[in-house]
This record gives C-alpha cells, structure tokens and sequence, in this order.
C-alpha cells in the first residue's frame, strides 16, 4: 500500500470515529426531547430540515451547486424512501430502548446484509458467513433474555428492523457509489422532508426553548455524523472503517450515564461481544472473498 493510500485509510477511519460520535450524540438527543414531550415526527421533522443547512454549507464549500446535478434521480429516490422508513425504526428504538441496548442492535447491520444478499440478491453464501450469522443472532437472545429481563421485546423488534434498514440502505447505495457524498446527503435530506413535514403538521406544539434547541441540534448532529459516515466510506475499505462503528457503544454508555442515569445490563455487555465479532467475521471474510475473487479475474486476464 503506497504512503498516498495510507493516508486516504487513515482520514476514512478518522472521518468514521467522527460519524459515529456526531451520530451517537444525535441518538442521546432524540432520547432527551422524547423525555421533555417530542414526538417522533417532530424529531425526525428537525433531523432532516437543520440537516439542510449543513449539507448546502458542504456543498457550496466544496464540489459546488453542480454537484448536485444527476442522473440518478429514481437512485435517489429509492435510497431516500428506504432510508426514510430506517429512520422511523432507528429514532424508534432510541425512544423505546436505553441507549447501550438500542445501539448494539445497529451492530446486527453485516449479519442482515448478509442475510439479504444471499436470500435478495442470491449471493453466494459460505457455510463460514452462515455460521456467524447464528453466532450473531445467539448474541441478540443473550442481549434480549426473553422472559429473563424487562427489556421491551417490541423494542427490541423495533431495533431489529432499524438495522436491517440500514442494511437495505447500504445495498441500495451500491447504484449510487459514483455519486459524490455531498449530493447522495442532499438529495436524502430533501426528498425525504415533504414526507415528514405531513405528519409533523399533525403533531406541532409548542415547548420550551431549551426543547427547541434539542431538537435543532439533532438535525446539525444528523447531517454532520451522515456527511462523515458517506465521505468515510469513499476514502477506505469497509473492513477499515467498519470496526470503528463499535466506539458507538462507548458513546452510547456514557450518554445513558450521564443524562439518563442508565448503564447497560448484564446482558448487554454479554451479548455485544458476540454480535460484534460475528459482524467483524463477516465483513472480514467478505473483503478476503473480494481480494480472492480480485486475482482470480486478474490471473485469467
């Protein structure tokens, strides 16, 4: 790997630790105007409009309005609508679950990828990824605990869901790789907003001014952690970047403590290292798999 490619992995790891805290800061504060009376329209309402700004400030600082030209504006589109159901799902969880628990279900992301490229796509799938996918899902009981804990197993269906959206998202952004991050942002956060602005006009109420500021904040932590996460993905491989996803878990612990007064259950702290290495597994066989499948056309060349 020549010095120019170090550096390129270097600022993607770089931009994802920065993703994954903006990101996990945006999940402490949907929990915290959930606790002072927000909706989840309304949180998912002031995550996409205060996002705006922040991606056109990007825009206008780097590749410019003509970025944003394109031709794959039904790409868009599918990623937005996908991306959209995600976020109800994810912000979802958040309300629903602590923290710590509600984040180690996103961590379930590569086994759902997994499972939908071989059962969607019809990608080959080894007896190797088949076991880590069980290994993972035994990591989600030992976090769930059916009948054992007072976890919500709805909201646990919920943080299930939420990560294999992501995972639907991921695959779909796959048509959408040669698009610069700044316009695949732009064009999530703008077509997803008239979808949200409807029932959000159902639910507006007033709150007081430390509650708006809450809710603004989600949209500027939002669009800075989702901007970071794109950029970071078109800088490294996905078997750089992903294992710092799990810093999430850090971040997550030390919001549910400080604002929530809540740490992660036994259980919790079982079953994460499970799902975590069952998901390292996966996207570590997976890039080996690539490499393979890299010098086999390179030899036949």
């Amino acid at each position: 790997m020549s010095p120019k490619s170090d550096d390129r992995v270097l600022k993607g790891i770089g931009l994802r630790l920065i993703a994954i805290f903006f990101l996990s800061t945006m999940s402490a504060l949907v929990k915290l105007a959930e606790s002072r009376g927000a909706t989840l329209s309304e949180t998912m309402f002031f995550r996409q409009l205060c996002a705006l700004p922040v991606v056109l400030a990007f825009v206008l600082a780097g590749p410019g309005l003509t970025s944003l030209r394109t031709q794959r504006l039904k790409g868009h589109a599918k990623r937005a609508m996908v991306g959209l159901v995600g976020m109800v799902f994810t912000f979802g969880a958040v309300m629903l679950l602590p923290l710590a628990e509600a984040t180690t279900f996103q961590f379930t992301v590569p086994i759902f990828a997994t499972l939908l490229g071989a059962l969607v796509l019809g990608e080959k799938t080894g007896l190797q990824r088949w076991s880590a996918v069980l290994v993972g899902f035994a990591g989600v009981l030992l976090v769930v605990r059916p009948g054992a804990s007072d976890m919500s197993l709805f909201g646990a269906g919920v943080g299930l869901m939420a990560a294999m959206f992501v995972a639907i998202v991921a695959i779909v952004l796959r048509q959408l790789r040669d698009e610069p991050a700044t316009t695949t942002v732009f064009y999530f956060t703008v077509l997803t907003l008239p979808f949200i602005a409807v029932p959000y006009a159902f639910h507006l109420k007033m709150h007081d001014p430390l509650t708006w500021v809450v809710l603004v904040s989600i949209g500027l932590a939002g669009g800075l952690g989702q901007l970071a996460l794109t950029g970071a993905s078109r800088l490294a491989p996905v078997a750089a970047v992903v294992p710092m996803d799990y810093s999430g878990l850090i971040w997550a612990t030390v919001y549910g403590w400080l604002i929530f007064g809540v740490l992660p259950t036994a259980g919790t702290w079982a079953g994460a290292p499970v799902i975590i290495a069952s998901g390292l597994f996966i996207v570590w066989r997976e890039q080996r798999l690539g490499k393979q499948q890299t010098s086999s056309a390179a030899a036949e060349d």
